[in-house]
């Protein structure tokens, strides 16, 4: 890793707007939005940039099951673990800061929180610019339009700022599955299926 990477520490003082649930990923999250604080005097769009690339990383995470199985093997050394991933993270051009918080996780036997890291990131930068994230899951992904068409009615609904986090799991079959603060929404071809499997069988 590069000598020069700002470090970060999972002990440092919690941010205001940021999720105070007390785990560990947590944690890490609020030390990487205070890293993006100290950034921003040299480098304003720090905060952007490293949001990107933790974006990318929990994409990474939920589409790539190799990565995945990867991330989640306890059985794998610490060399075994900064040397497969630091690759990962070269291939794909990963900031130094965020490359910084993998090494992190790894050096303290953390790496399996790097999707919740990456989650609670979300979340705390979310909170702080006073967005709702929103979860979507659909078959395939979204266009543009979509997208938009989507932000828009549940701006109708009554959510304010809303920021989209996509899935794709294709064995929703269609529709879609949207979970904002409280709030599941299951229009998935899936669970239609389902419901009308259930009522068939209270009607048999």
């Amino acid at each position: 890793m590069a000598s020069d990477a700002p470090q970060i520490a999972a002990n440092d003082t919690p941010m205001i707007g940021a999720p105070q649930t007390g785990g560990a990923a947590d944690r890490y999250a609020i030390a990487m939005l205070g890293l993006t604080d100290d950034l921003r005097a040299t480098d304003p769009g720090a905060t952007d940039r490293i949001a990107a690339d933790m974006e990318r990383l929990a994409a990474l995470y939920r589409d790539d099951a190799g990565f995945r199985a990867f991330v989640q093997d306890p059985r794998n050394g610490l060399d075994v673990q900064r040397n497969a991933a630091f690759a990962v993270l070269e291939r794909i051009e990963i900031s130094k800061e965020v490359h910084n918080l993998v090494g992190v996780l790894i050096a303290n036997r953390r790496l399996a929180l790097l999707p919740n890291v990456a989650e609670a990131f979300g979340a705390a930068l979310a909170a702080r610019r006073g967005q709702q994230l929103a979860q979507v899951t659909t078959a395939a992904a979204l266009s543009d339009v979509q997208k938009a068409s989507l932000v828009a009615r549940l701006t109708e609904a009554g959510f304010s700022g809303v920021r989209l986090v996509e899935k794709v799991d294709a064995t929703i079959l269609g529709g879609l599955i949207v979970r904002i603060g409280s709030r599941l929404y299951d229009n998935s071809i899936k669970s239609k299926l389902q419901r009308l499997q259930y009522a068939m069988k209270g009607a048999a």
